[in-house]
């Protein structure tokens, strides 16, 4: 008798469509504040130590009541970026998360 081979559901990797590491990149909507691209970047290196914050890309609204923000960090596993998006929305500035 023979055993089934088990290594590709113990291996979290194989069942990710990313590649780790990679770089990835997050959008980040909120009400355009002083604090918010702060905000972002810090929550950003709490959770990928390498991050440049330079990379920063901003797209406010037609009104300029909401701004876009797309962080691009260092994806290293698939619990890190579920963390990171657990903070990210866990802001009271930020709107939505992509």
């Amino acid at each position: 008798m023979t055993t089934p081979d088990t290594s590709a559901s113990t291996d979290p990797r194989k069942d990710s469509l990313i590649e780790y590491p990679s770089l990835f990149p997050i959008k980040v909507m909120g009400v355009h504040t002083e604090d918010l691209v702060h905000s972002i970047t810090k929550i950003a290196k709490e959770f990928d130590p390498f991050f440049d914050a330079s990379t920063v890309e901003l797209r406010p609204s037609s009104t300029g009541k909401y701004l876009g923000v797309t962080i691009t960090v260092t994806a290293t596993s698939r619990e890190q970026l579920d963390n990171l998006y657990l903070a990210l929305t866990g802001n009271p500035m930020v709107k939505v998360v992509l």
